[in-house]
């Protein structure tokens, strides 16, 4: 093997570790925006090199084998039964590898489940084909649903930007902030999912299941559900509006305002 084939094999080898370690995700996921979805990603990079690693060596040796050793070189297969050595070599190394991936992962699992101390908590309720929002601790409650216009839905207008993936009132949260999220549905199984904030917690009617999630930067985050739900299931998006926390307070104090207005209306 040439120095030029031998780079390009190790850069190929290497490229999902090294995109993460600049800082550069990968893979087609969308880049990850808490804690828990960094660990996700790193481990997700981890497990495929490793993975591209033991391809890499299998196939080659298996490849070499059939050149090597082929019949019309006039090679002749030897007959053996057993190698006690190749034997255990083959199966303690998957082992290890198994071993050392299992603390790595098992921390990540135990973390992801950890909702203990969150400072603010959020009910989330499936319904279909829309969302929601109950915020336990401000007296805020309101539902998401779809705001997708008709016209492009029947193929009557261009698509737009976030096709599918927007609502009316998304799900606002501040940043830097651990939000506890309690998951329920009041029809079928629902699954509120935001791949950026590493959260998929299924929603089940008469069972309540919990996650959290802590948001790095203000942004806006998409998702959708991802259990089977009905008809309209395509048309059930999830979207995460992290904003400062001043700004949070803002619009908490401005959804108050229009809670009493609407309470003191006429009928």
């Amino acid at each position: 093997m040439t120095e030029l084939a031998r780079k390009i094999a190790v850069s190929a080898l290497l490229q999902p570790a090294l995109a993460f370690a600049a800082g550069e995700p990968s893979f087609g996921l969308q880049p990850p925006q808490t804690f828990i979805a960094r660990q996700i990603y790193d481990l997700h990079a981890v497990v495929l090199s490793i993975c591209i690693v033991i391809a890499a060596v299998v196939f080659g040796l298996m490849f070499y084998s059939i050149v090597r050793f082929r019949k019309t070189a006039g090679r002749e297969a030897k007959q053996f039964h057993s190698n006690t050595a190749l034997e255990i070599a083959w199966t303690v190394i998957p082992c290890l590898i198994v071993a050392g991936l299992a603390y790595p992962a098992t921390k990540t699992v135990i973390e992801m489940k950890d909702t203990t101390n969150p400072d603010m908590t959020i009910k989330i309720t499936g319904y279909q084909w829309k969302w929601r929002y109950t915020y336990v601790d401000d007296g805020i409650d309101f539902y998401s649903s779809l705001s997708t216009p008709r016209d492009q839905i029947e193929n009557e207008a261009p698509k737009g930007e976030h096709y599918l993936l927007e609502v009316d009132h998304p799900l606002v949260v501040p940043v830097g902030k651990k939000i506890r999220i309690l998951t329920t549905a009041d029809d079928v199984i629902h699954s509120w999912f935001v791949p950026a904030l590493a959260v998929k917690q299924d929603a089940i009617p008469g069972f309540v299941r919990d996650s959290w999630f802590k948001v790095d930067a203000p942004g806006i985050y998409r998702g959708a559900c991802t259990e089977l739900c009905g008809k309209e299931h395509g048309f059930m998006p999830v979207v995460v509006e992290a904003m400062p926390e001043k700004d949070y307070q803002d619009w908490v104090a401005d959804q108050h305002s229009k809670s009493a207005a609407a309470a003191t209306a006429p009928q």
